[in-house]
């Protein structure tokens, strides 16, 4: 079960990576220096690691025969690559990542949405957040998360499963589990409607141009901004 992972990047940020000459790029990630203009993380969720990045994006610039002396900047690099290029550093622009397997989002998403949705495809698209986000911003979190626990439950219930603990050791870790990430995926979607930030939508093994940044996938980055 592939896991579905959101990011919420600062635009601002990501627009001036794209707009920097690739050698001052290199020249500032082997100095890491960019770190200092890397957005501050939103301290309630995790994100990517410095050095884990820089080490990636390296990375894929020494696979590229003759990148140091490629003067242009990351939409016109000439490479397949900078599709790979262009996720990294929308990664690194972000300031909070959150993730679950995408089956748990026909608990925590699709209720709250105007239509069914039909597969887990579904969830990489734009829409889908934007609508989600619009109904959540009429709750609060606490309404919000209970109901999620109150939903998983009856859905047990219905398929004949005990919501006795006795009898199953596993209902309260995950009713713990379904309380926790739906109360951090409310959060994280009530940060996503600030000003200057876009969600970065995707998953595990998902193809780098297929990931989605704002109403975009980044396939068509790589034709300019």
């Amino acid at each position: 079960m592939a896991d579905a992972i959101l990011y919420l990047v600062n635009r601002s940020s990501f627009i001036s990576i794209l707009q920097t000459p690739v050698p001052r790029l290199l020249k500032l990630l082997n100095n890491q220096s960019l770190r200092e203009s890397r957005p501050t993380i939103y301290l309630q969720f995790h994100r990517d690691f410095d050095v884990d990045i820089e080490g990636e994006i390296l990375e894929i610039f020494d696979r590229v025969e003759n990148s140091n002396n490629y003067q242009g900047t990351l939409i016109d690099y000439p490479s397949e690559l900078k599709y790979d290029l262009l996720l990294l550093f929308a990664k690194w622009c972000s300031i909070a990542q959150w993730r679950c397997w995408d089956a748990r989002l026909f608990l925590y998403v699709e209720p709250y949405l105007r239509d069914k949705v039909h597969s887990t495809e579904d969830f990489l698209k734009p829409p889908i957040w934007i609508q989600f986000q619009d109904t959540i911003s009429k709750l609060d979190q606490v309404s919000f998360t209970e109901s999620v626990v109150l939903d998983w439950m009856n859905r047990r219930q219905k398929l004949g499963e005990t919501m006795e603990p006795s009898e199953d050791p596993k209902i309260l870790p995950t009713m713990g589990s379904h309380s926790d990430l739906s109360g951090s995926l409310f959060n994280f979607i009530t940060h996503s409607s600030q000003q200057d930030i876009e969600l970065l939508i995707g998953r595990e093994y998902l193809d780098s141009e297929c990931w989605y940044l704002g109403n975009d996938n980044l396939g068509k980055y790589g034709g300019g901004i």
